[in-house]
């Protein structure tokens, strides 16, 4: 096997590794969002893996790169990719959404190292990664800025102010990934307000993108290394499914914010070896 096959394998590994920790620690805290942290965590693994500069012994360097989870209800997926990297371990992730605890419901970057964004309301993400983009280039800093939206969450005016804010200033050094899940909140993103081509319309903004299906390992990396190479901000449209992983969670709006019951639990892990 190539080296680059055995990097795609241990890739795909920790995916299935992150996906057993997002379920576990939603049923344990008996609430949680597993339907978009199972989408994303694919494409969350593969920029971990081979793109972030990061280190769990200095969280706080200067010089690291970030990442913004603007759709912060799936910090499951952030949590779990940390607890890879040594920045959380299993007694963090076991007091998911618990008082005190450093994982909490949504990423918080006062309460946990690894997090550079503190989430709420969505479609706030992407105008703070412009300001960490900006300020890169100010300090003269060579990090790069990696932001996560959700497809439901571009119905928010404010990531098309700033997708139009980001091409006219040219950062390069920004980068975004759209988790084209197709559920939202209550339904099928179609049924609630249907946002159409979005990798067309991001173009339109003067955006560099490429769609990808995100679930394919090798083609995710492609795609990074490609955001990475390409002048000026880009943008990869990932074609995912909600709940990717647990058969009974794939497609399902219920899934959204809904933890699995111990059978249910025990129906995913054996799905997850």
């Amino acid at each position: 096997m190539e080296e680059s096959q055995l990097t795609i394998q241990s890739l795909e590994n920790t995916a299935k590794q992150c996906r057993r920790s997002i379920v576990d620690m939603i049923h344990k805290a008996g609430a949680g969002h597993p339907g978009g942290s199972l989408s994303a965590i694919d494409l969350i693994v593969g920029l971990y893996g081979t793109q972030m500069n990061i280190d769990s012994n200095n969280p706080d360097s200067p010089h690291r790169d970030r990442f913004i989870m603007s759709k912060g209800h799936a910090s499951p997926a952030v949590y779990a990719i940390l607890k890879e990297y040594n920045f959380l371990d299993q007694s963090d992730l076991d007091g998911f959404r618990s008082l005190g605890s450093v994982c909490q419901g949504h990423v918080d970057m006062k309460w946990t190292n690894g997090v550079d964004f503190s989430a709420g309301s969505l479609g706030m993400g992407l105008s703070f990664g412009i300001g960490t983009a900006f300020a890169a280039k100010m300090e003269s800093l060579d990090f790069q800025t990696w932001v996560m939206l959700g497809d439901g969450e571009t119905q928010e005016g404010q990531i098309w102010e700033a997708l139009m804010a980001a091409s006219y200033h040219d950062l390069d050094n920004l980068h975004v990934i759209i988790d084209r899940n197709r559920i939202q909140n209550d339904d099928f993103v179609n049924v609630q307000m249907e946002i159409g081509d979005v990798a067309k319309k991001v173009e339109a903004f003067g955006w560099n993108v490429k769609e990808i299906d995100g679930h394919d390992m090798a083609a995710i990396v492609d795609a990074l290394q490609w955001s990475m190479e390409t002048s000026g901000p880009s943008a990869i449209v990932a074609h995912t499914v909600k709940g990717k992983g647990v058969s009974f969670m794939e497609d399902n709006p219920s899934f959204h914010g809904k933890a699995p019951n111990d059978e249910e639990l025990k129906a995913a892990m054996e799905e997850l070896v």
